[in-house]
């Protein structure tokens, strides 16, 4: 027999984690499906000096632990499992992990997006230690350093622009011999001169500094020549986009072109009943701090359409 859920939060970033906080402390008693990746993107963060509450900074994981013991403590119920689809055709909503099936009177989508990499066998080891898809977030430990940014959009120019309050030197890599971004965002990359630019290249290695830890130099191929040289950095940042973890809603709720979950009003969906926050919405801060205070507006917003319904609480 399927369990029946107030509501039932899936992803468990920190909009994700900061609504089970909020839906539990509501007496709501939230279930949350944590995903393959606990705690989001923020776990393969090292260092997070930009969350308010920490002057010395925190680890990445450990704010997410704490984020997560602070919602248990409330009674939210965490389940290290992945939503395989969801039916939202009609109330109760469904939602299945494998053969199991769970009911939710609301549900609140926090699936985040993820950032695209360079599918390089090497990533994992070097993200956190000189591999980076996030300039806001990481930017500050590379000052006075010389640095690189893949990418030719929008996202590249904003992060290469972004890094060089920080950098000695930055380098945009991109594999082909012009940008696709917007002019405007190419003219105030271009005039700055802190910027060049290496055209038709990519990355097909990483390669360890002296202390074998962290990022020293990457491997780099022509794409015109085929010619492959080593490349010396102190840390590269990948700005090539981000996908949004919503392929099991396709069909079910209004997405825009890319992917991202379409916001009505405030963090309600096309879906009566379905909120949304965090990154899986936001194509412009991407932030833990934002996505913390859009989680806490879903849960409020979750709570208060319950009620406007007559659920009441759990």
């Amino acid at each position: 027999m399927a369990e029946s859920h107030s509501v039932i939060i899936i992803g468990s970033g920190p909009a994700g984690l900061t609504a089970s906080v909020y839906t539990a402390r509501a007496n709501l008693k939230p279930l949350v499906f944590e995903g393959l990746q606990p705690g989001g993107q923020l776990t393969i963060t090292t260092e997070v000096e930009n969350y308010p509450g920490f002057p010395e900074g925190i680890q990445g994981p450990e704010l997410m632990d704490q984020m997560r013991r602070q919602a248990e403590r409330f009674g939210s119920i965490h389940r290290y499992d992945l939503v395989d689809k969801v039916d939202l055709s009609e109330r109760p909503f469904k939602v299945y992990v494998g053969d199991e099936l769970h009911l939710a009177d609301t549900l609140i989508l926090a699936t985040g997006a993820s950032a695209r990499w360079l599918d390089l066998p090497e990533e994992g080891r070097f993200r956190g230690r000189g591999l980076s898809s996030c300039a806001t977030c990481d930017g500050f430990f590379f000052r006075d350093k010389e640095i690189v940014v893949v990418g030719g959009g929008d996202s590249a120019m904003e992060e290469a622009n972004f890094l060089t309050r920080f950098a000695s030197k930055v380098t945009l890599m991109h594999r082909r011999e012009a940008f696709r971004a917007s002019k405007i965002m190419q003219d105030r990359v271009l005039s700055n001169p802190k910027v060049h630019v290496l055209w038709n290249s990519v990355i097909i290695g990483l390669i360890a500094a002296e202390d074998g830890q962290t990022l020293g130099a990457a491997r780099v191929k022509d794409t015109v020549t085929g010619e492959e040289s080593v490349f010396p950095t102190d840390g590269i940042f990948v700005a090539i986009g981000h996908v949004p973890n919503t392929a099991f809603l396709e069909g079910q709720i209004a997405l825009d072109p890319a992917g991202y979950i379409l916001l009505q009003d405030h963090t309600r969906t096309s879906v009566e009943g379905v909120f949304a926050c965090g990154d899986v919405a936001d194509t412009r801060y991407r932030q833990a701090i934002t996505a913390a205070g859009t989680g806490c507006a879903a849960a409020i917003d979750a709570e208060r359409w319950l009620d406007d319904q007559g659920l009441g609480h759990a």
